[in-house]
């Protein structure tokens, strides 16, 4: 991934890497990164980072979700359910713009699976998950889903 690219995605999320290792991991489906390591290259997939991903989001939506008035657990429980679909968050991941810059193997491009809202989702939890380990900062992590949920909150 070359740097505008890397510009282009971090304009697009609303966030600028400290390490751009992490965006790029978190970009990077196993499939590629297998087909990396056949060639000889070094390279770390998402697989990781989307289960930190998924847990943060959980927590942070939990918490935003209490801030904007939801006050049961029922209606808790509800919303996070339905924020945090593999559909939901593959509809928003497709909003920010940045689907095409998600690194596929060979045989994910031919099966064109690039646009599953599954495939997009997962990778929209591992890009969290790079969001929290670059800056170790729930804060940081918890205002970036506050700004890309801010219209799902209520």
């Amino acid at each position: 991934m070359n740097s505008e690219n890397i510009v282009v995605v971090e304009k697009n999320l609303g966030y600028t890497f400290l390490n751009k290792e992490l965006l790029i991991r978190a970009l990077t489906r196993k499939a590629f990164a297998q087909e990396e390591k056949q060639q000889g290259r070094h390279c770390e997939d998402q697989e990781i980072y989307r289960v930190l991903g998924d847990a943060i989001l959980k927590a942070i939506l939990v918490e935003l979700l209490i801030e904007n008035g939801h006050n049961s657990r029922e209606s808790i429980t509800n919303k996070k359910i339905e924020l945090e679909k593999r559909e939901s968050l593959g509809n928003l991941f497709r909003a920010i713009g940045i689907a095409s810059f998600i690194r596929f193997g060979l045989g994910e491009q031919k099966q064109n699976i690039a646009q599953q809202s599954s495939v997009l989702g997962e990778t929209f939890e591992a890009l969290i998950a790079a969001v929290y380990l670059d800056k170790k900062s729930y804060e940081t992590t918890k205002s970036l889903i506050s700004k890309l949920f801010s219209s799902q909150l209520t």
